[in-house]
């Protein structure tokens, strides 16, 4: 017989996993008999977003149907397969592979019969094009950028770099444009310039004028500066009667030159709208050009030396199951504490007295129904602790929380589930609120000013878009929602007329790479820029030249220091959501073969849990602008080896929080940690 695919919940290293039979009464057993898998269709050919049915049809020998069970595994990124109608959707554009294998019983020595089904995903058509251009008049000599954007039939819009447009000048003569729509002005005259995919195009008209400037004066506001600094330059055109001519397109070039003479190739540095940061010290020479005329300013950059020695003070060791979140807070009797969770490991969570630092002692712990507590967090008056659950055993999961009027020994105030099915893998306990997630899918904000009663009293499920965290400040949540970025909601500010009982959508920034993971909102006083941190998370490096070992042999309790680490991607990007309803990318946090997990940013330092790469301490003060590793902004990187951890000398760190002078980190092989960053030293900084 022919069936189709009915969807589980089991994800693993990016891919989806669904098991199709028939409805009734089928058994891994007959999946011994099966000795061919038949699709119809064999292939596929669909546009993003578009359904096709697949049936699998197991075969005997004798080319008989048999009712056996069958797994099929799709990348989760390209595909999804449907549960109840068996339909596959194709997702992200690029050729894959459907795997069909027969399920077999856990006994059995063979291995599973197995089908690919090659499926390739196409971009649809784009119906609609718009051209975006400063509006600026163009001269004669002069060039100019164009942005296109194109867009689907169903409103959604096709990423820039998988753009193709066709550019078109009315009058090469006047005006002529490249392939990327930059368009230089060569005679006074009209021009249109038009834009085309397919039977979608967009257009814009000028009048080129003559070149206006006789001289081009350039300023910087300071010649000196260090690494990461953004210097500002102003230029002025000016005409023969001495005027300043507005509206002139200028462009911007630099060169560079180490102190030791030595010429060295590479980005070095970024420059953009007379704006510019160098990675590396030396001399610069930062050039305006605007048709004929140019101008040059000569800066020299200093190395940015903010590099401090950091001191291991305390570790909490767990050694015995890999240890999830933390959460540092001063309890209600006045001593200091941290909660830590587990993953993978029965549903445990544990309690610390963590006054002392070099003795942190265990006080407590708590075991709910869950396979994994991922995240736990405190309140900011200490009065309620969240432990998130995954994995319960009677697949509601929910979120538990804890009284901690006595914080060395809480209590289970309520076990919430009300809506909360699937999974919660994060919470934010925020005075009388929680934020938590539920099943991926949305969040819910649960009333807690009586712990012991919590009720749900409104929901945050923005579009068809994935969820992993939510941050709450000044009344704004702020939300990780993989390839839709970080989505901003009103839930009380106001300025947007939002409740937490009626959550207003603001805005919405997409990030390089669809895989935004956490996020960490951070005012910056110096500046008076609004900030969000938005960190990836890959927990692989396929395609990669350093994928590394596959993590395929599991740690035996029995053998100290068995298993293999993880090889993990990804970094941290940095947003401005000053301006919250037009946020923009300005930097990025980026360290080669590592990926990013948590962060925290407190007083100008970014304490970033870079997996295998440590936690990390990073000068964030200033205007950012460009690759923040590259610009020499690390103060100190802290790796926590262990000899006796779950796998044994093998960083893997997974949240950092500074507390009361110190900072407090949770690996997942090896417990909790506390180290001191040193005092800053006046002659090197």
């Amino acid at each position: 017989m022919s069936y189709p695919f009915r969807l589980l919940a089991l994800f693993a290293l990016g891919a989806a996993t669904a098991l199709a039979g028939p409805a009734h009464g089928q058994t891994p057993e007959e999946g011994l008999r099966v000795h061919e898998l038949v699709a119809e269709p064999n292939s596929l050919v669909l546009s993003q977003g578009e359904t096709a049915r697949v049936d699998v049809t197991a075969l005997d020998e004798r080319g008989e149907e048999v009712e056996a069970m069958v797994r099929l595994v799709a990348p989760r990124s390209g595909l999804r397969v449907d549960a109840s109608s068996g339909e596959v959707t194709g997702g992200a554009p690029g050729t894959y592979q459907l795997v069909a294998a027969v399920v077999l019983p856990p006994d059995s020595d063979r291995d599973p019969v197995m089908l690919e089904v090659p499926v390739e995903v196409n971009w649809p058509s784009i119906t609609r094009a718009e051209i975006s251009a400063p509006d600026l008049t163009l001269f004669e000599g002069t060039t100019r950028e164009h942005e296109v954007r194109g867009f689907h039939e169903d409103g959604s819009e096709r990423p820039d770099e998988e753009l193709e447009m066709e550019w078109v000048s009315s009058d090469p003569e006047v005006a002529t444009v490249d392939r990327f729509g930059a368009v230089t002005a060569h005679a006074p005259g009209p021009v249109t310039i038009t834009a085309r995919a397919g039977e979608a195009e967009a257009s814009a008209s000028y009048e080129v004028r003559p070149f206006p400037a006789v001289t081009l004066e350039l300023g910087v506001d300071q010649e000196e500066a260090r690494t990461g600094d953004v210097l500002e330059f102003s230029v002025r055109p000016v005409d023969e009667e001495g005027n300043v001519v507005e509206d002139l397109p200028v462009t911007w070039s630099y060169s560079y030159r180490t102190f030791d003479g030595v010429q060295q190739p590479g980005a070095a540095g970024v420059v953009e709208n007379g704006r510019f940061v160098a990675e590396e010290p030396g001399r610069y020479t930062i050039m305006a050009h605007a048709g004929p005329l140019s101008s040059r300013e000569t800066v020299e950059v200093t190395q940015r030396q903010v590099v401090r020695s950091v001191e291991l003070q305390g570790q909490g060791q767990v050694s015995d199951e890999h240890t999830s979140d933390l959460w540092v807070w001063e309890g209600l009797d006045g001593r200091d504490y941290a909660i830590t969770g587990t993953w993978g490991a029965d549903g445990w969570a544990y309690i610390w007295d963590i006054t002392d630092r070099t003795n942190m002692v265990k006080t407590d712990s708590i075991q709910v129904d869950a396979r994994t507590v991922n995240d736990v967090k405190v309140s900011p008056d200490g009065r309620y602790a969240t432990m998130t659950r995954e994995g319960a055993s009677d697949r509601v999961n929910g979120l538990v929380i804890l009284d901690l009027a006595d914080p060395a020994h809480p209590v289970i105030a309520a076990e919430y589930d009300d809506g909360l099915t699937g999974g919660v893998h994060n919470a934010f306990p925020k005075d009388d609120y929680v934020y938590a997630l539920s099943g991926g899918e949305k969040y819910l904000i649960i009333d807690v000013e009586d712990i012991y009663n919590p009720r749900t009293v409104g929901e945050v499920q923005h579009e068809d878009c994935r969820i992993h965290d939510v941050w709450v400040k000044d009344g704004m949540a702020y939300s990780a929602q993989w390839g839709c970025g970080i989505i901003a909601y009103d839930v009380g500010n106001g300025e947007w007329g939002g409740t937490a009982e009626n959550p207003v959508y603001v805005s919405s920034l997409e990030t390089p790479g669809g895989r935004t993971h956490g996020v960490f909102p951070y005012y910056q006083e110096e500046t008076g820029r609004f900030l969000i941190f938005a960190g990836d998370e890959i927990m692989s490096r396929d395609g990669r030249a350093l994928e590394g070992q596959l993590n395929t042999e599991p740690y035996d309790p029995n053998v100290p220091g068995s298993g293999l680490p993880s090889n993990t991607d990804g970094y941290l990007h940095i947003l401005d959501f000053t301006d919250m309803e037009n946020p923009k990318k300005i930097a990025r946090y980026r360290v080669p073969e590592y990926g990013t997990h948590n962060s925290w940013v407190e007083d100008g330092i970014l304490y970033q849990a870079y997996y295998e790469g440590g936690l990390r301490m990073v000068d964030v003060t200033g205007e950012l602008k460009g690759d923040l590793h590259k610009q020499g902004r690390e103060i100190a990187v802290f790796k926590s080896h262990d000899p006796n951890g779950y796998i044994a000398n093998a960083p893997m760190v997974w949240s950092g929080m500074p507390f009361k002078g110190q900072i407090f980190f949770s690996d997942w092989n090896s417990g909790l940690w506390s180290i001191e960053l040193e005092a800053e030293d006046p002659l090197t900084m």
